[in-house]
């Protein structure tokens, strides 16, 4: 399978401030963006997981039995 990654035009890296390098691809149900210059990461997970995490914890992942 083939990923598809978008670059976010104007988008400045919150971590080494350059300017459109962040590339953004769906991986597992959650939007990724990673800076192509000096690799920082950013992860957010849709709607429906977010929901079931509570405020303030932390979490490895949300499993879903198949």
């Amino acid at each position: 399978m083939i990923m598809r990654k978008r670059f976010i035009a104007g988008a400045t890296c919150p971590s080494c401030q350059a300017k459109d390098t962040l590339a953004l691809w769906r991986e597992n149900n959650v939007d990724v963006v990673e800076c192509v210059k000096c690799g920082h990461q950013m992860r957010e997970a849709d709607k429906q997981a977010r929901e079931q995490v509570r405020e303030n914890e932390q979490v490895i992942g949300i499993f879903h039995p198949d």
